[in-house]
């Protein structure tokens, strides 16, 4: 009777030993970690042992080894050997095969939300020791995990499973952006730039006046490639918002920007990049082979194609201190429009009325 007792005692351990690994691994540290930052309590009380890193699973699988050696010795005190070595692996079947793997039960989650304490205390002690043979085994040892990805498309796959899976916190939209870097090196300028045919120029003796400004204003663009006496004579560069103070008229010389810069239709987005943030420049004239200007090439052109998405460029609006203004007033406007009423707004006497 007593061996029976002790059978089911050590096999009991050994199960909920098996049970206590499963629960405790089921959800990756970085993610429990988070969940017990914003108070989640049940993250909060795994997190507490889940903490001290390989040192848990060390713990739980000694005593994996020790209860399932100490099960096999009482049954073999009992029964014969061949049964004992049958009813252990049958137990460790049971343990790693038949529980549940793929999710987490109620009750593992409330066995393992009581055991953390106990388990947490006990590795306080030990963990200096198992930390420092962990340590040491990695150190010395070759074994290294794969992240299973060899290239770029093996990386957006993995981003189009994280989009449709059912825990996902992640936005389309942040998915599309490092979709869209991903492939963002493999673009030449030729493929995004502004053709020659349908850019805007002004030459630079033009006179600043609204006939100007209206036309530069329709185009829908805010720089301008400036020529000089022959149309292919790019002399510097013209900036909408530069135009803003220009109330006297004058020449487009007198506002125009003198640098320019040229780039190669066959180099990549992220040689232009580059030239971009060292030049500090915002419109490049784009040029092929054989030193013709074939285009335009802005920063919004870039920076849309890392982002996967169109920037509205609205003439520069963040640099005018009154259209800022505008649109924050045009918000108030919809929050006024949407608010209750004074008359469906109760007075301060109904308030104050007491109810029967």
């Amino acid at each position: 009777m007593i061996t029976i007792i002790l059978a089911l005692l050590f096999a009991l351990l050994m199960l909920t030993s098996v049970s206590l690994l499963k629960t405790y691994q089921h959800i990756p540290v970085k993610e429990l970690k988070r969940r017990a930052l914003r108070n989640d309590e049940l993250a909060k009380a795994l997190y507490s042992a889940v903490e001290y890193g390989i040192s848990l699973p060390i713990l739980l699988w000694i005593i994996i080894g020790i209860t399932t050696a100490l099960f096999f010795l009482v049954l073999t005190s009992a029964l014969p050997s061949w049964v004992a070595v049958f009813g252990c692996a049958a137990i460790l079947w049971v343990g790693f095969a038949w529980l549940p793997n793929a999710r987490v039960t109620k009750g593992s989650q409330l066995l393992a939300t009581k055991a953390a304490p106990a388990i947490a205390w006990v590795l306080s002690f030990i963990y200096p020791l198992f930390n420092a043979v962990g340590g040491w085994v990695k150190k010395h040892s070759k074994f290294t995990v794969h992240s299973g990805l060899y290239q770029k498309e093996d990386l957006v796959e993995l981003l189009d499973k994280q989009s449709g899976q059912p825990d996902n916190r992640m936005t389309a939209y942040e998915i599309g952006i490092v979709k869209s870097a991903l492939s963002f090196s493999e673009k030449i300028i030729r493929d995004i730039m502004t053709p020659s045919r349908v850019v805007k120029t002004v030459r630079m003796d033009d006179s600043i006046g609204p006939i100007l400004l209206d036309e530069l204003h329709a185009s829908g663009f805010s720089r301008f490639p400036v020529t000089g006496e022959a149309p292919n004579d790019i002399v510097g560069t013209l900036y909408l918002h530069d135009l803003v103070e220009a109330k006297h008229g004058g020449r487009v010389a007198t506002h125009m920007k003198k640098a320019v810069y040229y780039v190669n239709e066959e180099k990549q987005l992220d040689h232009a990049l580059q030239a971009f943030l060292k030049t500090k420049h915002h419109l490049f004239i784009v040029v092929n082979g054989f030193e013709e200007i074939v285009g335009i090439l802005t920063i919004e052109d870039v920076l849309e194609e890392v982002l996967g998405k169109e920037i509205v460029d609205e003439f520069d609006q963040y640099e005018d201190l009154r259209a800022v203004a505008a649109l924050q007033a045009k918000k108030d406007t919809k929050q006024r429009t949407h608010a209750p009423t004074s008359s469906e707004t109760p007075s301060k006497e109904e308030d104050s009325t007491p109810k029967s």
